[in-house]
């Protein structure tokens, strides 16, 4: 199967807390997969901050409690893995896609990551930023990397999502992640801001003109049309946020 294979329908929906992306990414890949939603690209919009951490991640190596309570920083476990992401509302871009998994049969997991980020490469570099895949998930520039994206199976369908920096506060983002502390510790903060470079210095244009590119670059490559979140994919997604993934079992399930 191919991606003109499917009618693609868009979701962009105004700012949804973070447990409720969370529960959205469950709830749309389960839809898809049971043919109750044609394949779909959402494109994310924060309410808040947040760290997102992977399905398989150690909360207590991965985020600073403490510095995360200090900061107003809500920590929540998605379904895929990968690693942590530090997000701030006007500073992040986050797109989902949920496919039927006969999109990417017969592909390894490094085949499938390029294959499902190949449009947004090509919008990128569309505007000027010289985006590469980097196995195993990464995006990357020669100014350092631009973002990460993560996949999971879900009984017949793929959701594969990516986070990328359209700007960052570096600083704040070391005081609530630990990883990379120790690598960075000697160089200094300079040093993670290098490691992830925003999207609005390599642009220049605001973050609305960089996801419009991309959503265009979508649509010319494989159609799209618009679309929106059911009632029945609302409540789903909204008794998951309170339920599942509020819950500590889920937050903590690798402590």
């Amino acid at each position: 199967m191919s991606w003109r294979d499917y009618d693609w329908q868009l979701i962009h929906e105004p700012a949804q807390a973070p447990l409720m992306h969370m529960a959205l990414d469950e709830v749309l890949a389960e839809q898809v997969a049971a043919g109750r939603r044609p394949p779909t690209l959402r494109v994310w919009e924060w309410a808040a901050p947040a760290v997102v951490i992977g399905r398989f991640q150690s909360l207590r190596n991965e985020v600073d409690a403490e510095g995360a309570r200090r900061h107003g920083i809500q920590v929540v476990r998605r379904i895929s893995g990968g690693g942590a992401m530090f997000i701030e509302p006007g500073n992040t871009i986050t797109y989902s896609l949920y496919a039927p998994q006969a999109l990417v049969q017969g592909m390894s997991f490094e085949q499938s990551y390029a294959y499902l980020d190949d449009w947004v490469l090509k919008a990128l570099q569309s505007l000027g930023v010289q985006a590469w895949y980097q196995p195993l998930n990464d995006i990357a520039s020669p100014h350092g990397k631009i973002g990460g994206a993560a996949q999971a199976r879900k009984g017949g369908a793929v959701l594969h999502h990516a986070t990328m920096a359209y700007d960052i506060d570096a600083a704040r983002m070391m005081q609530v992640l630990r990883i990379g502390r120790e690598k960075l510790s000697d160089k200094g903060i300079a040093s993670a801001a290098k490691r992830v470079d925003p999207l609005r210095s390599q642009t220049g244009l605001p973050r609305e003109a960089v996801i419009g590119r991309m959503v265009q670059a979508f649509a010319d490559a494989h159609g799209l049309s618009p679309g929106a979140l059911t009632d029945e994919e609302r409540q789903l997604a909204r008794e998951r946020a309170e339920g599942k993934f509020a819950s500590r079992e889920w937050i903590a399930l690798v402590p």
